[in-house]
């Protein structure tokens, strides 16, 4: 067949089909490709999908359900936890600990988000005020989360390191001469 016979057999073909389609075509409420949900059921929460999503590894497709879910129901305590642990995961510290932050001071008795600021202070070199973040989230959960008590544990011991470390373990000490024949070490602390 030569090109312009062909548009002119598959023309009616295609009217015949558009024919037999319901109308509104795929859009149709009725059941099209994107279809919605029967009228009147809820919405899938955006928090419940940004969950499964990080526990699949998914976790900047998780950020943007976390989003969505701030958007329907607002930033509270939950979707800033949430968007916090996400950027954890991401390895955006600065975005993770701000969210968090604002996570804590919106309802101070939620132990994740005390959880998660801590493991973003051990992350970002500030051991005391992690395990002080590890303490809080402890006290929480009544010593009952082993994770928890773990982060603290590691905290406490990095934080005692640092106050106790002893100087030649650093390497961070000088020899004075004081007079003809006294020496004193001298220590950073």
């Amino acid at each position: 067949m030569t090109s312009a016979v062909l548009p002119v057999l598959l023309l009616p073909l295609l009217l015949v089909l558009a024919a037999c389609a319901p109308p509104g075509g795929l859009s149709a409420p009725a059941g099209g490709v994107y279809a919605p949900g029967p009228s009147g059921a809820p919405d899938v929460d955006g928090l419940i999908v940004g969950h499964r999503l990080m526990a699949a590894g998914e976790a900047e497709l998780a950020l943007a359900a976390y989003g969505r879910a701030a958007a329907a129901r607002g930033l509270d305590v939950d979707t800033l936890s949430a968007m916090g642990s996400a950027n954890l995961r991401l390895g955006r510290l600065g975005q993770a600990e701000r969210l968090l932050r604002r996570a804590v001071a919106r309802d101070a008795g939620f132990a994740p988000a005390w959880n998660n600021l801590g493991v973003v202070l051990m992350e970002t070199g500030r051991p005391a005020e992690a395990a002080e973040s590890f303490r809080r989230a402890f006290g929480l959960v009544d010593g009952g989360d082993d994770m928890v008590r773990d982060n603290l544990r590691r905290a406490l011991a990095k934080r005692d390191d640092a106050f106790y470390a002893e100087p030649r373990e650093t390497g961070e000490f000088q020899l004075v001469r004081r007079g003809a024949s006294e020496f004193a070490v001298l220590t950073a602390l």
